[in-house]
This record gives structure tokens, sequence and C-alpha cells, in this order.
């Protein structure tokens, strides 16, 4: 079944969408005040927790606490679907494959590895090993993070909002559109150059969910995206600045070059599987609510 066909379950009408879009919020905040309270009431968190949270100081600090916010809009969306549109808070990921999952992140890695080499090959003073590497469990500890907040902001952006666009807007690509500024915007308090890449990044990982029927393929090019940032290189000039990676890269003066090369990855992928990926109509008759 496409991506549209889980779209149509459940009941759809757009105040439904609107209802959803004030109840995941509001779920995710009733879930963390019933962590925050015996958290604040026995000294579970850090005095600078505000400050934590908008940078990396302390990894075991800032990932695991970035998983459990993640975590809690993921739990408070998949709340508002069964009780804003009565279906299954699954039928957001359309039909999973984790062939597709695998498949996403083996060519994203790849992609990545050969931006690095390129830019290897242009500035190789800009990159240097770490000499403190992260140890086995904490870059365990921070892969598995990244796989809540990646999953979680693909299940918010290419699930729930880009099925709701799919339906009112009728147009695949327009939806895409649509969902990859709002996916932008989310990335305003990161600096302009980021959330310009969030918007191309949100319309192709959009456009990538409805070809393939499922959020399975953006999902593990995502997670890889993060990681690579985040474990394997972290940038100097990167919202992961201060993670814990096994290198490190301070080229500033390739800023343009690189988010040159991540737009035009993630354009070419949707490209890619836009033509050859499951087929999906262009045009969209709507379905009406029962």
């Amino acid at each position: 079944m496409a991506f549209l066909d889980y779209a149509h379950r459940g009941r759809n009408a757009g105040w439904r969408y609107l209802l959803g879009m004030v109840l995941g919020p509001f779920f995710a905040l009733a879930l963390g005040a019933v962590l925050l309270i015996p958290a604040t009431l026995y000294h579970l968190l850090p005095d600078d927790i505000g400050s934590q949270l908008t940078q990396v100081k302390d990894p075991w600090v800032f990932f695991p606490t970035t998983a459990v916010l993640f975590g809690l809009f993921l739990g408070g969306y998949g709340l508002a679907v069964i009780i804003a549109h009565q279906k299954s808070p699954l039928d957001l990921l359309g039909r999973w494959s984790w062939k597709n999952y695998a498949l996403g992140a083996g060519l994203w890695l790849a992609y990545l590895g050969l931006c690095t080499a390129i830019e290897f090959g242009i500035t190789p003073g800009g990159f240097h090993l770490s000499p403190a590497p992260p140890s086995l469990n904490l870059a365990l500890v921070v892969i598995m993070a990244l796989a809540v907040q990646t999953f979680a902001e693909e299940y918010v952006f290419r699930g729930y909002l880009t099925q709701g666009l799919l339906l009112g807007l009728k147009s695949p690509y327009l939806a895409s559109i649509v969902c990859g500024l709002a996916f932008g915007a989310l990335h305003i308090p990161n600096g302009g150059p980021q959330a310009l890449s969030a918007v191309v990044f949100g319309i192709g990982l959009s456009i990538i969910a409805i070809r393939t029927g499922n959020l399975a393929f953006g999902s593990g090019l995502h997670l890889v995206n993060n990681t690579y940032g985040a474990v394997i290189i972290v940038s100097e000039q990167d919202v992961f600045k201060g993670s814990p990676g096994f290198f490190y890269q301070n080229t500033p003066q390739l800023s343009g070059w690189d988010l040159g090369l991540g737009l035009g990855g993630i354009a070419l992928t949707a490209l890619a599987v836009s033509r050859f990926g499951q087929s999906q109509p262009t045009t969209i008759a709507l379905k009406a609510e029962t």
C-alpha cells in the first residue's frame, strides 16, 4: 500500500489535524511534567540544564536528555493520532521496511564519506584526529539518543505533517515543500545556514517518504546524517560542536561548499527515489471522512 493509503486511514478532516497539532505538544508536556516533578524533587537534573540543552557541554547529559525530550514528543503525537484521528500511531510509518532503512543509511554514509574526502583534499589542514575519542559506551549512548531524536522528527514531520498536507493539498511536491519550510523553521535557532539546509533536507525526506511509501529510508538516512556529525567527524561550525568525535573538522572557509554538498546530495537522492521509487500519483482524490 502506498503512503497515501496509510494517510487515508482513520478520520482525517482538516480540523482534526489542527487538533492533533495542539494535542501532540500538550501530551508531550504532560508526560514531561510526570518525569520532571520527581527529577526536580530528587535533584536529578544539573543546575545548568538550560544551557546543557543548547550546546554539547557534557555529552552524558546532552544526548540522553535530548532523547528524553524527543521521546516525549513522539509519545505525545502518538496519543494525538489515537484521539484526534482514531487510528493506529503505526499508520504514520507507512509500509515500514528495514531493508529500506539500511539502504537509506548505507547510501548516505557513503555520500558523506565522499564529501569528507573532497573537503579533505581541498583543506587537509582543517582535519585532525581527536586526542580523546569517545569510548564505545559513550558512542552507543550518542547513537541511541540520536536514533530517538531523528525518528521523532521523521514521525512528526514526514509522518503526521506530510500525510496531512498530502491529503489537504493534493500534491506530493507541494506538500513536501510546505513540510520542508516547517522543518526549516524548527531549525532557525541553529542559524540561517542550518535552517536553509533543514528546508531542503525536509523537502527531500518528504518526497522520499511519499515515493517509497514509508518513513524507513529517510529515518535511516537522517540517523546517519546526525551520527556522522556528532561522532565520526565533528565540525567546529556545526550544532554538535563539542560532541565526542573520532575526528574534528575546522574549515569555516568551506562552509558554503559544505552546505552545497549537503543540499545537492539530498536533492539528488530525492530525485533518484522519485524517479525510481514506488509510483505515486501527482493528483490525489480525497476520500470522504466517515
